[in-house]
């Protein structure tokens, strides 16, 4: 029996197959290339030595879906297929209401249809909208989201939660992320974003490199230690092995669970440049510019309850992070080669 990893080409889905792989999970990836590149596959090989199916396919194609799960002995599905960039869902909101709610109300209606009611979801602290106070609860109000990719989040969380009072079958995990940033510590994969990026830390390795003249800080004078935005990055391979984590989870029981993914630490803008500075060696030029519509001051969470119920946590510091963003950059400047 195999995981069905959607959108397992991309960047934290690469990294999250590598360590199903390595756990002794049997894989098949689906991807469509939107957002990824099919070179990652091959290196999703090279550093887990084994091999696994793939179908190139759109999680919105449900004649695709269906040739997949009659094809194929499925057992559970980690859904992380989806746009996912601020700035695009606002100047494209019906897209990302297409695909991202769209596709994974086709992809639940083939699970269904095909007897397969185990789903990890790549969900987001977006979620959590504008008027929390950190550190963030799962038990917290969501809500409140400020832009149409938080929204689709959102949304798809409350139709997982319709899904499973209706069908108590079901098991669900609904994982909020924070920031995730780093690579594989090989530097063979790692996030390679289209365009410019629309996160800080693939920005500040562009600049490194670069690839991009200045990185833009978006307002220095939020309530903040140095008066720059405040954040819970996490190192994209503490991320993929929580994934492992909800995996054994949603086998074991049929129960829907909500956790964050974070470390539970805030870091600012600035804390993120030094930290890079420091373990590139490579000064990041940089200017203020104006706060964007929508950001706050802080972010954080409280990541205490994926302790207590997975038994995991993140392990991986500031350091490990920056250093392993620069190794993935350094070695590979224009990203994955072109398919």
């Amino acid at each position: 029996m195999a995981i069905l990893v959607t959108g397992g080409a991309g960047y934290i889905g690469s990294h999250t197959c590598i360590e199903l792989l390595n756990a002794g999970y049997e894989i098949i990836i689906l991807d469509n290339f939107y957002n990824s590149k099919r070179e990652s596959l091959n290196r999703i090989k090279e550093l887990s030595g084994k091999d696994f199916k793939f179908y190139e396919c759109d999680i919105r194609d449900r004649k695709g879906l269906d040739n997949i799960f009659e094809n194929e002995k499925i057992e559970a599905v980690i859904h992380f297929a989806g746009l996912k960039a601020v700035g695009e869902s606002c100047r494209k909101p019906l897209e990302y209401y297409d695909n991202n709610i769209g596709g994974t109300v086709t992809l639940c209606q083939a699970m269904r249809d095909h007897g397969v009611k185990k789903i990890v979801f790549s969900s987001s602290a977006t979620v959590y909208g504008m008027n929390n106070i950190s550190p963030l609860r799962e038990d917290m109000q969501t809500g409140g989201t400020t832009n149409p990719y938080g929204t689709t989040k959102y949304m798809i969380e409350i139709i997982l939660q319709d899904l499973y009072k209706a069908d108590n079958e079901w098991s669900i995990a609904l994982l909020r992320y924070f920031n995730p940033i780093g690579a594989h510590k090989s530097g063979r994969i790692g996030e390679d974003p289209n365009g410019i990026p629309n996160n800080l830390m693939p920005y500040i390795s562009q600049v490194a490199i670069g690839k991009l003249p200045c990185l833009n800080i978006f307002g220095n004078d939020y309530d903040t230690p140095d008066g720059t935005g405040v954040r819970d990055y996490i190192h994209v391979v503490d991320l993929a092995l929580g994934h492992v984590k909800a995996v054994e989870k949603v086998m074991g029981c049929k129960e829907l669970n909500i956790y964050n993914l974070g470390t539970g630490t805030g870091y600012s803008v600035l804390d993120i440049v030094n930290a890079f500075k420091k373990a590139s060696g490579v000064d990041v030029p940089y200017k203020i510019a104006p706060r964007r519509d929508g950001d706050i001051a802080t972010c954080y969470s409280d990541p205490s309850k994926a302790l207590k119920e997975l038994g995991w946590k993140a392990e991986r510091g500031l350091e490990e992070m920056c250093e392993d963003t620069w190794r993935w950059q350094k070695n590979n400047p224009d990203g994955y080669p072109d398919d």
